[in-house]
């Protein structure tokens, strides 16, 4: 059942979508979006600074999309970011290149071969080849198979079965999505557009050029390492091949083998005659080989099915086959990736079972029962050392308090925990030490043993020191590696890795960790890590959580496989049995956006000469050398040089990159393999100079899935509220990296209000001659007028920060509020009719980057502009805004609200029979008519004045910052830091200093008279409350008619200057 909401009325809708198909079509036959650097000729002698300052230019780029379905929210969430950055950049007159690719390289569309009738599900893991038709685990659709997907997202089921050739997707969604994008309103060039992999021969020639590079300047080697691995698929499954799992890794362990001394009788009776002569060991995964000198027992999980599997011809492990599956393709079993189970065990029937402890003070131990041991983790054996293992000694302790409990003989649990490691903190003990400290009573208190396993692992390592063992006195830092080392030397121990979580392939494949030959990427290597730090060092991320994300994925990232042997993309140039995966072929593609339109003849794959008419074989790599790096000009030279120099010049004016946007998820792949490929390929003056990164969005609160319902694509969203609509509430989902929300109420409500403000504005343009004319000789058109101009300013700072949502705060909403409180305080006079007309305009300037159709709509139709809003420019106030006057305005409503609020409190209080502020009885009658007498003080509390004069004395004019700490100190010194007051004032106040400045706020007077601003104010003020009269007295002149009735000395004394005081009569 849908969670979507319905909508009941369409009409407001279906007429601004009207309008913005209108405004796209004219954009489009415009080429609006279409966009050139200058001419050779006219940079002719011009520095690149000077270029930038005459001819500015921002170019701004998303992660193109993968084509394997229509885009949904979460797409237009992240392109949103860039296309409101590119709507505002127009308007600062640069010239603006918003591109769009379309990524296919990889397994994603490989894997989705397509079958209409459901096949046979597998029964048990097998090991097999490439991968082939079948079930796909669909995530988080609610569907079982390919063909229910796709229906789902609107493909017919006659053209279901064309896509069996995955060649047919590349030719399918390209279109839907150029369209989808097309109805957001987006102002793509889409000239620029193009396809990965060797469908697109240009494109694949661009890629032979960048891995060659890499290669060559050592980036990419060749060797064995760990990698996640699909054993279906016959490759390496990199991030973007994933189903689930994106982000995880191999871990890698020790694997220890404990060889079995005695059988427990039950495993005794199951194993008897079917290992085959074979020594069996139990293989425990650790992560900690330095403290198995204090082995004293072994774990396993008495629920959990264990194998026996063959490793050669004369060795057998006892583990789980999710971990013989992982050993199989780490060379560890013979032959590679066979898995020859012997036979399965219960864990329970393990117990008892004494084996060989490697290294530990005790060399024989029995293996005993755990809650708590995982199956998906490790080998689902445990080893067990209680002096440094909180969890191990904690089991210990409940076995040895209950052994009939746990059908144990006492014995197998009667070694003491050993001393291993000492710590400055805890001592030679450091489990049993946390374990009392934490108060823990059980395994079941798993919440405080996640606590002490971390602050115990923490301790040791960094602050351990080796007691016992080979490597006695050396700190756990240095002993560990020696440790693990020694014992693999001694073949008491393994390397052993496994994916950090569960991954699954896009072929619905649970995926392992291989050991294998393969091509990398030297990620991590120290020299070229250091130039990343400092590419990302000089990049502005728009906030510290992106820039710490970068830090601490430069920490870990290393070897990443680059190469695959199946699926789409371009071949490796020096190896071509290997396709250029996935993430590797799409690091600086943003370069290729430059000169694509010049390369490609309008189609996307390159099968059309574009306007130079070069052909893919004539871009060697020496060419695009020449092109991306000023390399030297090759002989003989495949093509004329100045063609060669128009696609350098295309380059050069556009690089490097304003911005690239995309979700936070890419950050630990993406984004990061980005940066190192561009240290490594490009000069320093090439490099991005920002990256923004934004949360996952959710959809009315909820995670978006098909399976529940609660899910939407951009099409459907476009069609059920437009698009502006859409990019509205896009807009006010939100900008940080948490997650964001897409409330379709919003989406709604912003229906409706587009549609009322348009319909305002045209009538406001009819009636022009209607509204006041000449002088502007009313101090609200004053106000007006600077409240607009500081909307324009406050709105182009969010705008420059690219922060959306408050953009859209004060350069929509707020900017309508201004425009409402206006036309109240005005309505005895009249709105002024220039006024009108020039909010009009600024409201469609400040709204049009995320509300372009709406603003086309007031620009070119009812105010008649000439030319398109894409071509207006950016708002400049016309003087420095008088805050001042600002103030006043803020005084304003914030008295009427006042005047209010004193009525209603006054209200409450006859309305339960109480008296009056001063104790008088309260013979105000608010049926009766009334008047309002407000009191404006000159002067302010002494304790006020004693909160200012500590905050000047704490004040550092040097570091233009209030010392908090002397504040405090003195606030302690007069008595006052008890005071409730005090605080919320003294934060108030250094508010107030960052607004007008330090010395004019400890001026302490107020940039107006409340007189004469009241005095404005009145006959608005006497219209919407209702009175018969209102008037304005100092708290002095109040004061002499002290004891006459309606003037109460306790209302007058309540008044501060900003802060009147108000009495209500009935007259």
């Amino acid at each position: 059942m849908a969670n979507t909401i319905e909508l009941a009325q369409t009409g407001k809708r279906d007429h601004l979508k009207a309008l913005e198909k209108k405004y796209q079509e004219k954009w489009t036959q415009e080429n609006l979006f279409e966009v050139n650097a200058p001419s050779q000729e006219e940079l002719v002698g011009l520095s690149v600074a000077e270029i930038r300052e005459k001819y500015p230019k921002w170019f701004g780029t998303f992660p193109f999309p993968y084509m394997n379905g229509s885009l949904h929210l979460g797409h237009a969430f992240t392109i949103s970011k860039i296309e409101f950055a590119a709507g505002y950049q127009r308007l600062l007159g640069k010239r603006v290149l918003f591109p769009h690719g379309f990524h296919v390289t990889g397994m994603p569309i490989k894997a989705k071969t397509v079958e209409e009738k459901p096949s046979e599900a597998v029964a048990a893991p097998a090991v097999v080849g490439k991968a082939t038709k079948g079930k796909i685990a669909a995530k988080s659709t609610g569907h079982t198979y390919q063909f229910q997907i796709m229906e789902s997202i609107g493909v017919p089921r006659s053209e279901i079965k064309k896509f069996a050739d995955p060649y047919y997707w590349l030719t399918y969604f390209p279109p839907i999505c150029k369209e989808d994008n097309n109805s957001f309103g987006s102002r793509i060039d889409w000239r620029r557009s193009f396809m990965t992999t060797d469908a697109n021969p240009f494109f694949d020639a661009f890629v032979r050029w960048q891995i060659n590079k890499l290669h060559d300047l050592g980036k990419i080697r060749f060797g064995e390492r760990y990698t996640i691995y699909s054993p279906k698929d016959g490759q390496p499954c990199m991030d973007h091949d994933r189903q689930d799992g994106e982000g995880h890794g191999p871990q890698e362990y020790t694997a220890v083998k404990m060889e079995v001394v005695e059988w427990s009788e039950a495993a005794k009776a199951e194993i008897e005659g079917k290992v085959g002569g074979r020594k069996v060991f139990l293989v425990a995964a650790t992560l900690r080989p330095e403290t198995m000198y204090g082995q004293t027992n072994c774990f396993v999980g008495t629920a959990i099915k264990y194998g026996v599997f063959a490793i050669n011809q004369t060795e057998a492990y006892v583990c789980t086959y999710r971990a013989a599956r992982n050993m199989a393709f780490q060379g560890i079993s013979t032959p590679r990736g066979n898995i020859d189970q012997l036979l399965e065990l219960d864990g329970i029937k393990i117990v008892g079972t004494k084996i060989k402890a490697p290294f530990a003070i005790n060399p024989e131990v029995y293996v005993l029962p755990m809650d708590n041991v995982l199956s998906t983790k490790g080998t689902g054996v445990v080893t067990s050392v209680p002096s440094d293992s909180p969890d191990d000694y904690q089991t210990l302790v409940d076995l040895r308090k209950k052994p009939e409990f746990y059908k144990i003989d006492p014995k197998w649990a009667s070694i003491d925990p050993v001393p291993v490691i000492t710590t400055p903190t805890y001592g030679d003990l450091t489990a049993p030490t946390l374990v009392k400290q934490l108060k823990i009573q059980s395994q079941k208190d798993t919440k405080q043993l996640a606590e002490a396993k971390e602050i115990a692992y923490k301790e040791g390592f960094y602050s351990g020191t080796m007691l016992v063992g080979e490597f006695k006195g050396e700190s756990v830092q240095d002993a560990k590696p020696k440790v693990r080392a020694s014992m693999i030397e001694s073949g008491v121990a393994l390397a052993y890795a496994e994916p950090e979580g569960l991954v699954i392939s896009r072929s619905a494949d649970e995926c392992v960790v291989a050991l294998m030959d393969q091509w990398y990427l030297d990620y991590g290597e120290p020299s070229w890590r250091a130039q990343a730090e400092r590419l990302v060092a000089k990049m502005d991320t728009y906030g510290s959580e992106t820039r710490n994300a970068f830090e601490a994925t430069l920490g870990w990232l290393n070897k990443w496989a680059c190469a695959r042997t199946y699926g789409l993309g371009s071949k490796l140039p020096w190896d071509p049995q290997f396709l250029v995966e996935s993430l590797s072929d799409s690091t600086i593609y943003m370069s290729y956006y430059t000169v694509a339109h010049l390369l490609h003849g309008g189609d996307i794959t390159g099968s059309k000469l574009g306007p130079l008419a070069v052909t893919p074989h004539q871009m060697t790599d020496e060419v695009w050398e020449y092109i991306f790096c000023n390399g030297p000009w090759p002989e003989p030279a495949p093509l004329p040089r100045e063609k060669a120099d128009k696609l350098r010049h295309e380059f050069n004016y556009f690089y490097p990159l304003d911005i690239r946007s995309s979700g936070k998820d890419l950050v630990p792949n993406h984004l990061t393999f980005a940066v190192y490929n561009h240290a490594a390929i490009f000069s320093e003056d090439k490099w991005p100079l920002s990256m923004r990164t934004n949360g996952h969005l959710m959809l009315n609160g909820k995670k978006m899935s098909k399976s529940t319902g609660n899910s939407l694509t951009l099409r459907e969203s476009i069609e059920k509220f437009g698009a502006d609509a859409t990019r509205l509430s896009l807009a006010d989902a939100g900008d940080g990296v948490e997650d964001a929300n897409f409330d379709e109420k919003t989406a709604n409500a912003n229906i409706l209000r587009v549609h009322t403000l348009l319909s305002w504005c045209e009538e406001m343009i009819k009636d022009q001659a209607t509204l006041r004319q000449g002088p502007r000789n009313s101090y609200h058109d004053r106000v007006f007028e600077e409240e607009i101009n500081d909307l324009i300013n406050i709105t182009k700072g969010h705008y420059e920060a690219t922060s959306y949502k408050d953009a859209l705060k004060f350069g929509f909403y707020e900017l309508q509020t201004a425009r409402d409180w206006y036309r109240e305080v005005t309505a005895d006079i009249g709105m002024h009719g220039e006024l009108v007309q020039y909010w009009i305009r600024i409201a469609a300037l400040l709204a049009s980057p995320i509300a372009p159709h709406f603003a086309e709509h007031i620009w070119s139709t009812i105010l008649q502009e000439p030319k398109s809003i894409q071509l207006a420019r950016w708002p400049e106030p016309p003087r420095p805004i008088d805050k001042s006057v600002i103030e006043t305005g803020v005084y304003m409503r914030g008295t009427l609200k006042m005047i209010r609020d004193a009525e209603v409190t006054l209200m409450k209080k006859i309305n339960k029979g109480k008296k009056g502020k001063g104790g008088e009885d309260a013979s105000f009658d608010p049926k009766k008519p009334r008047s309002v007498r407000i009191y404006v003080a000159t002067t302010f509390p002494e304790w006020q004045n004693i909160c200012v004069q500590t905050v000047k004395d704490s004040y550092v004019e040097k570091a233009e910052k209030v010392d908090d700490v002397k504040v405090r100190e003195i606030l302690i010194e007069k008595g006052l830091i008890k005071d409730k007051r005090v605080m919320p004032f003294i934060q108030a106040f250094k508010k107030r200093m960052a607004e007008f400045g330090a010395q004019t706020a400890f001026r302490r007077t107020l940039p107006f008279s409340e007189t004469e601003i009241l005095s404005e104010f009145l006959p608005y003020l006497k219209k919407s409350l209702g009175l018969v009269d209102a008037e304005v007295l100092s708290v002095e002149e109040a004061r002499t008619h002290e004891g006459e009735p309606g003037f109460t000395r306790s209302i007058m004394d309540s008044s501060e200057p900003g802060s009147p005081a108000f009495e209500y009569r009935n007259v």
